[in-house]
């Protein structure tokens, strides 16, 4: 059985052409998302409890390779799993979506980091930060900007920092509702990290057109020496070849 490390729409996707081909697939959402959209196959939901959580859970289930499809940025996650594999001689691969590329007429300033953002995003700006609800935690140095958050679910605590509100949304959004969320929050800066992805592209092509300045933070680096693929059937195939019944 496969392990599908999930919580991107690619991961969706991919569990449901894993369905289809007849691979013994198990999703594993982290539980970030209180009603996250169905999975084509057998869902667990919340975290492993650490290593020894991780590999309890991988000889209890019998699990014979991973497939690791969370957000580009989950690199903790990342790092984790494909060590404890290798020390395991598990299989693994690291299944990751493009980055985005910058295209005529985009404003974009790229930074390494969340620490970055105060060198280049004035203070006083009004920035929407199309980052999630947990990045929040790295923001303070930025509370002296105007900061408007969105997040999927309600919140349940008041904004961390003044002169903040929160916006709620769930993805994916056209470029059209994009651009109608932008006019009426009117930002000078948005904050998006380099996820990729066709569906969050829409808020690129957005700011674009009303020439809006993009902080763009870079990907976290990939743990070096691990098997990786950034296309689906590419990613299939290694599925099939892995997991099949």
């Amino acid at each position: 059985m496969i392990l599908l490390l999930a919580g991107t729409t690619e991961a969706r996707i991919l569990a449901g052409y894993m369905a289809e081909a007849g691979i013994k697939t198990v999703a594993s959402l982290a539980g970030a998302t209180r009603t996250p959209l169905a999975m084509a196959v057998e869902t667990r939901v919340g975290g492993f409890g650490g290593d020894a959580g991780f590999e309890a859970y991988l000889d209890a289930t019998g699990i014979t390779a991973v497939i690791d499809a969370t957000h580009p940025f989950a690199a903790q996650i990342t790092a984790r799993t494909a060590r404890i594999c290798a020390g395991r001689g598990l299989p693994y691969l690291r299944y990751e979506r493009p980055g985005w590329r910058s295209r005529p007429g985009d404003a974009w300033h790229e930074v390494a980091d969340y620490a970055g953002l105060s060198t280049i995003i004035p203070v006083g700006a009004r920035v929407f930060l199309a980052t999630g609800r947990q990045s929040l935690t790295q923001m303070a140095h930025l509370a002296d900007r105007q900061l408007i958050c969105r997040v999927i679910d309600p919140p349940e605590a008041p904004f961390p920092y003044p002169n903040g509100e929160y916006v709620i949304g769930r993805p994916p959004f056209s470029e059209g509702k994009e651009l109608e969320t932008l006019r009426a929050l009117k930002p000078d800066w948005m904050v998006v990290k380099n996820a990729g992805g066709a569906s969050g592209r829409a808020k690129l092509d957005a700011a674009r057109q009303l020439g809006i300045s993009v902080a763009m933070i870079a990907r976290p680096a990939v743990p070096a020496g691990i098997e990786r693929r950034e296309q689906m059937l590419d990613a299939l195939e290694w599925a099939a070849a892995h997991g099949r019944t």
